[in-house]
């Protein structure tokens, strides 16, 4: 298994002036991980385009692979077609980096109102956008991705249903270990259920308080179903980690395991600490840590 970081990780450093995203490759390098994944906040389709000769340049020099390219989206409030004209423009940014598999988010699932819309009504709209978006990513010579995320779309069963329904050779799921506790989810249950779908994986790890206890100012949000969480350190939290590992190795996945930090803690450190914590997680979960 090889270890990357997202560049969302360091999000809080950019978001504070202290880097900007031509700076996380090499900073990716210098704390030894293998690969990168590339996630534009502010950035347009267009702006990564322009950016994608710097970063590959950046890439190569730094002997870092860029494994993944991760995108928000909203298929059902936005329309698929107009979804689908933006979406394209990423997937083509992503090819001009030679980056292997892209990921957009599904929906909130609420309409221009704001309603939470049933599920069996947004699916049929999701099916389609995502049968287009890894149609065009498979021409593009890449995987197309789900991530268990964004609360609607975040439940093991509905992503299941959606991978079953779309059924496409180049459409499969990121497995984001963490995320499953936001939708009130087992999280070895859910990784168990993910495991075979996976293309791509995410470590996170949460603090995890029961519904009713007080709630912090700052840091901390509630679950549908109350529970309280906050992002921290991998290692650090109350998501069974090694569990979840060890379900994903039983299913035969040994691709890329990318760290995805979103606490309050110092990022660099929250990172750095984390992918220590990762490595020694993967080894007692059976794997080798290439």
């Amino acid at each position: 298994m090889k270890i990357a970081v997202s560049s969302y990780s360091f999000r809080q450093a950019i978001e504070k002036g202290m880097m900007t995203l031509k700076d996380v490759i090499p900073k990716a390098k210098e704390m030894g991980f293998a690969g990168i994944e590339i996630v534009p906040i502010e950035e347009s389709a267009g702006d990564m385009q322009q950016l994608a000769p710097f970063l590959v340049k950046q890439a190569e020099e730094c002997g870092i692979s860029l494994v993944a390219y991760l995108v928000t989206n909203d298929f059902v409030l936005d329309g698929v077609q107009a979804s689908m004209d933006r979406l394209k423009a990423h997937i083509d940014a992503a090819a001009m980096m030679g980056i292997p598999l892209f990921r957009n988010d599904a929906t909130a699932g609420k309409d221009k109102k704001g309603n939470e819309l049933p599920w069996e009504e947004s699916l049929p709209i999701l099916v389609e956008g995502y049968g287009q978006t890894a149609e065009y990513a498979k021409g593009a010579g890449m995987l197309s991705t789900i991530e268990n995320h964004g609360f609607y779309a975040q439940r093991s069963t509905r992503v299941k249903q959606l991978i079953d329904q779309v059924n496409h050779d180049h459409f499969g799921w990121l497995c984001d270990i963490g995320n499953f506790i936001c939708a009130d989810e087992d999280p070895a249950e859910a990784v168990k259920r993910a495991a075979p779908y996976a293309f791509h994986a995410h470590a996170k790890d949460f603090f995890l308080k029961p519904k009713g206890s007080f709630l912090p100012h700052s840091g901390w949000k509630v679950t549908p179903g109350g529970m309280l969480r906050r992002g921290t350190v991998i290692g650090h939290g109350d998501i069974p980690i090694r569990e979840c590992l060890g379900h994903l190795h039983e299913a035969g996945y040994d691709k890329w395991i990318s760290i995805e930090f979103e606490g309050i803690e110092d990022c660099i450190y929250a990172i750095q600490e984390g992918a220590a914590n990762l490595g020694t997680l993967l080894e007692t979960a059976g794997y080798t840590v290439e």
